[in-house]
This record gives C-alpha cells, sequence and structure tokens, in this order.
C-alpha cells in the first residue's frame, strides 16, 4: 500500500467513524465520508475493493498504527516485559474510546462463522505488533505460543471492556491485569510475560 492509498483510506475511514455507530459500517456510509472529504463515491472502490470488509480491517490496522504511535513514547526497556505487553493492550483500548460503538459493531461482523478466522489473524497480526514492540525476536515456537495467549488476552479483554460501564474503563485495566496474571501460571510458556 502506498502512502498516497494509506492517507486516503486513513481520512475515509476518520470521517466515516462518526457515523458508524448510528449507520454501520455500509458502503454508503463510506461513501458519504469520502465525499466529505472532497473525494468521487468511486473512491471507496479504489481503496475498499470490498466495500465494509476492506474498510473495518483497515479499521484494525488503524488502531494498530495509533496504538504504536502511543507506545513510541515510552522506553520499552525500562519495563518488565509483563508491563510492556499491558502497557500495549491498554493503548489499544485508549485509541478505540472514542470509537467504542463502531469497534463493537467491526467485532460483531467478524464473529460471523464465514469471518471468524479473518478477524483472528487480525488479532494475531496486533499480538505480533505488540510482541515485537517489546522485544520479542524468537524464532521458534515460542514465537507462535507467545502470540496465541496474547490474541486470547487481546480478545477476551476486547470484549470485556465494550461492556465496561466503569469510569475511564477502571474495570477493564483491572480485567487485563488479572488475564495477564492467569496466563503467566501456563507454565514455561506463559512465564513469557515475566519480568526480563
Amino acid at each position: 500500500m502506498t502512502i498516497k492509498n494509506a492517507l486516503i483510506k486513513n481520512a475515509i475511514l476518520e470521517a466515516a467513524l462518526p457515523s458508524v455507530p448510528f449507520e454501520g459500517w455500509t458502503k454508503q456510509v463510506l461513501e458519504n465520508a469520502a465525499q466529505e472529504c472532497g473525494y468521487t463515491k468511486s473512491m471507496v472502490h479504489a481503496v475498499f475493493p470490498n466495500a465494509e470488509h476492506d474498510a473495518i480491517v483497515h479499521f484494525s490496522d488503524w488502531a494498530d498504527e495509533k496504538m504504536m504511535a502511543t507506545l513510541s513514547d515510552l522506553r520499552p526497556e525500562t519495563l518488565r516485559v509483563r508491563d510492556r505487553v499491558r502497557e500495549a493492550v491498554q493503548s489499544r483500548l485508549d485509541v478505540l474510546a472514542s470509537h467504542k460503538e463502531a469497534e463493537r459493531l467491526a467485532v460483531a461482523f467478524w464473529m460471523r462463522p464465514l469471518r471468524k478466522w479473518k478477524g483472528a489473524k487480525l488479532v494475531w497480526k496486533t499480538a505480533d505488533k505488540i510482541w515485537r514492540w517489546a522485544g520479542d525476536t524468537s524464532s521458534d515456537y515460542n514465537h507462535y505460543t507467545k502470540r496465541a495467549l496474547l490474541s486470547g488476552v487481546i480478545t477476551s479483554t476486547t470484549l470485556y471492556w465494550l461492556n465496561d460501564q466503569s469510569p475511564n474503563h477502571h474495570d477493564t485495566k483491572g480485567f487485563l491485569d488479572r488475564r495477564i496474571d492467569n496466563v503467566m501460571v501456563i507454565g514455561k510458556v506463559a512465564g513469557k510475560f515475566k519480568t526480563a
């Protein structure tokens, strides 16, 4: 994807997000957003050939990008590995906080039986970005098990967060800590979450 295409996708997505909670992830919403950005409706087909499907995929990539930008202010080497992971997952949820209903609809989209595998791949992609930022360089079975475990943490915490009504999602932060604690007791693989 070229930088220009990425910028166009981001512009259309960000223009569409305020309408998604009310109208859903639809081609019409994307076309209206494109026009709001000064493009023609046909631009949606050019950058999101599969309309809402591609837009929701990009929404995940966009959230990852924002998460990584937030994490750039931190020095991961100064944190325990488990704290790096927690900071990263929490940063992504903070990015999505203003778009909670759009995320809820995106999760519902990926929960359909024929789409679950794609949704799982997106979560894996997020987990991989987090582990790479956290300093993981493993290439053996640990590479896969660590990402699988973190994918589970991301999925369960996101689902909890979607239903969290506590101030500033305080309860979600506690849930995330507990999930990481749970993972730490699964033996050697879970031990990778412990201090470096």
